[in-house]
Protein backbone atom coordinates (compact mmCIF):
# COMPACT_ATOMS: atom_id res chain seq x y z
CA UNK A 1 0.00 0.00 0.00
CA UNK A 2 1.43 3.47 -1.13
CA UNK A 3 1.16 6.39 1.21
CA UNK A 4 -0.57 9.55 0.31
CA UNK A 5 0.54 12.78 1.17
CA UNK A 6 -2.45 13.42 3.15
CA UNK A 7 -1.68 9.82 5.04
CA UNK A 8 2.08 11.06 5.72
CA UNK A 9 0.92 14.58 7.11
CA UNK A 10 -1.57 12.77 9.44
CA UNK A 11 1.44 10.57 10.33
CA UNK A 12 4.19 13.37 10.82
CA UNK A 13 1.62 15.01 13.09
CA UNK A 14 1.13 11.90 15.07
CA UNK A 15 4.23 11.39 15.47
CA UNK A 16 5.15 15.06 16.56
CA UNK A 17 2.33 14.84 19.44
CA UNK A 18 3.68 11.11 20.34
CA UNK A 19 7.27 13.09 20.81
CA UNK A 20 5.59 15.80 22.79
CA UNK A 21 3.63 13.04 24.70
CA UNK A 22 7.01 10.80 25.60
CA UNK A 23 8.09 14.36 26.67
CA UNK A 24 6.01 15.07 29.15
CA UNK A 25 5.47 11.37 30.62
CA UNK A 26 9.40 11.85 30.98
CA UNK A 27 8.86 15.55 32.90
CA UNK A 28 5.71 14.98 35.48
CA UNK A 29 6.33 11.36 35.76
CA UNK A 30 10.26 10.12 35.89
CA UNK A 31 10.89 13.81 36.64
CA UNK A 32 13.24 14.51 34.29
CA UNK A 33 13.71 18.22 34.14
CA UNK A 34 13.51 20.55 30.83
CA UNK A 35 15.99 22.78 29.93
CA UNK A 36 15.26 25.95 27.40
CA UNK A 37 16.30 23.79 24.40
CA UNK A 38 14.08 20.99 25.50
CA UNK A 39 10.86 23.07 25.66
CA UNK A 40 12.02 24.96 22.30
CA UNK A 41 11.80 21.46 20.63
CA UNK A 42 8.70 20.58 22.15
CA UNK A 43 7.11 23.96 20.57
CA UNK A 44 8.47 22.90 17.23
CA UNK A 45 6.85 19.52 17.66
CA UNK A 46 3.53 21.54 17.98
CA UNK A 47 4.43 23.93 15.48
CA UNK A 48 4.73 20.72 12.92
CA UNK A 49 1.68 19.07 13.94
CA UNK A 50 -0.38 22.58 13.96
CA UNK A 51 0.81 22.62 10.34
CA UNK A 52 0.33 19.82 8.82
CA UNK A 53 -3.58 19.68 10.39
CA UNK A 54 -4.03 22.73 8.78
CA UNK A 55 -2.77 22.36 5.05
CA UNK A 56 -5.02 19.39 5.26
CA UNK A 57 -7.96 20.96 6.59
CA UNK A 58 -7.64 23.75 3.93
CA UNK A 59 -6.74 20.78 1.38
CA UNK A 60 -10.55 21.63 0.15
CA UNK A 61 -9.19 24.76 -1.09
CA UNK A 62 -6.39 22.60 -3.52
CA UNK A 63 -3.34 20.64 -2.93
CA UNK A 64 -1.21 23.83 -3.05
CA UNK A 65 -1.73 24.35 0.57
CA UNK A 66 -1.28 20.86 1.76
CA UNK A 67 2.11 20.88 -0.48
CA UNK A 68 2.69 24.06 1.61
CA UNK A 69 2.53 22.69 4.38
CA UNK A 70 4.69 19.64 3.81
CA UNK A 71 7.36 22.39 2.52
CA UNK A 72 7.03 24.46 6.17
CA UNK A 73 6.71 20.97 7.93
CA UNK A 74 10.34 20.37 6.35
CA UNK A 75 11.77 24.18 6.87
CA UNK A 76 10.26 23.69 10.66
CA UNK A 77 12.34 19.70 11.25
CA UNK A 78 15.21 21.35 9.81
CA UNK A 79 15.24 23.97 12.29
CA UNK A 80 14.15 21.42 15.04
CA UNK A 81 17.51 19.11 13.92
CA UNK A 82 19.28 22.46 14.70
CA UNK A 83 18.20 23.04 18.17
CA UNK A 84 18.93 19.40 19.03
CA UNK A 85 22.34 19.58 17.42
CA UNK A 86 22.96 22.57 18.99
CA UNK A 87 21.57 21.01 22.44
CA UNK A 88 23.94 18.14 21.91
CA UNK A 89 27.18 19.89 20.71
CA UNK A 90 26.96 23.26 22.35
CA UNK A 91 24.12 24.01 25.49
CA UNK A 92 24.87 20.78 27.07
CA UNK A 93 28.76 21.52 27.87
CA UNK A 94 27.59 25.65 28.84
CA UNK A 95 26.70 25.32 32.63
CA UNK A 96 23.71 27.81 32.38
CA UNK A 97 20.89 27.77 29.26
CA UNK A 98 20.26 31.59 30.70
CA UNK A 99 20.52 34.47 27.14
CA UNK A 100 20.81 31.60 24.46
CA UNK A 101 18.25 32.24 21.99
CA UNK A 102 16.03 28.91 23.51
CA UNK A 103 16.11 30.64 26.98
CA UNK A 104 15.27 34.48 25.05
CA UNK A 105 12.29 33.23 22.88
CA UNK A 106 10.32 30.90 25.14
CA UNK A 107 10.94 33.35 27.82
CA UNK A 108 10.33 36.46 25.58
CA UNK A 109 7.06 34.73 24.17
CA UNK A 110 6.10 33.92 27.47
CA UNK A 111 5.25 30.57 26.79
CA UNK A 112 7.40 29.24 29.98
CA UNK A 113 5.17 31.77 32.39
CA UNK A 114 1.66 30.73 31.34
CA UNK A 115 2.17 27.30 30.14
CA UNK A 116 4.65 26.13 32.98
CA UNK A 117 3.59 22.40 32.37
CA UNK A 118 4.55 22.36 28.58
CA UNK A 119 7.20 25.21 28.12
CA UNK A 120 8.62 25.68 31.84
CA UNK A 121 12.01 25.77 31.94
CA UNK A 122 13.11 24.28 34.55
CA UNK A 123 16.66 22.94 34.28
CA UNK A 124 20.21 24.00 32.68
CA UNK A 125 21.60 22.24 29.97
CA UNK A 126 24.04 20.69 31.49
CA UNK A 127 21.34 18.80 33.76
CA UNK A 128 19.24 18.10 31.47
CA UNK A 129 21.70 16.10 30.04
CA UNK A 130 19.64 11.84 29.98
CA UNK A 131 20.49 8.96 28.56
CA UNK A 132 17.51 7.08 27.06
CA UNK A 133 18.32 2.96 25.99
CA UNK A 134 22.25 5.21 26.19
CA UNK A 135 21.69 7.83 24.06
CA UNK A 136 20.56 11.01 24.91
CA UNK A 137 17.48 12.67 24.69
CA UNK A 138 18.58 15.53 22.58
CA UNK A 139 19.95 12.65 19.98
CA UNK A 140 16.57 10.93 19.98
CA UNK A 141 15.08 14.19 19.15
CA UNK A 142 17.18 15.22 16.09
CA UNK A 143 17.02 11.91 14.97
CA UNK A 144 13.29 12.10 15.04
CA UNK A 145 13.42 15.27 13.22
CA UNK A 146 15.67 14.07 10.24
CA UNK A 147 12.61 11.43 10.23
CA UNK A 148 9.67 14.33 10.55
CA UNK A 149 12.13 16.36 7.39
CA UNK A 150 12.47 12.73 5.29
CA UNK A 151 8.18 12.38 5.51
CA UNK A 152 7.48 16.28 4.95
CA UNK A 153 9.64 15.54 1.49
CA UNK A 154 7.81 12.97 0.26
CA UNK A 155 4.54 14.06 1.13
CA UNK A 156 5.91 17.21 -0.25
CA UNK A 157 6.78 15.51 -3.50
CA UNK A 158 3.86 12.86 -4.01
CA UNK A 159 0.81 14.65 -6.62
CA UNK A 160 -1.95 13.29 -5.20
Amino acid sequence: MIATSRKTLHLIALLCLAAVGIALISQHVFNIRPCAWCVLQRLIYLAIAVVCWLGLLLDRMGTTLRRLAALVATALSVGGMLAAWYQYSVAAKMFSCDLTFADKFMVGAGLDAHVPWLFGIFASCMDARIKILGIEYAIWSLGLFAVLGVLSLIALARRD
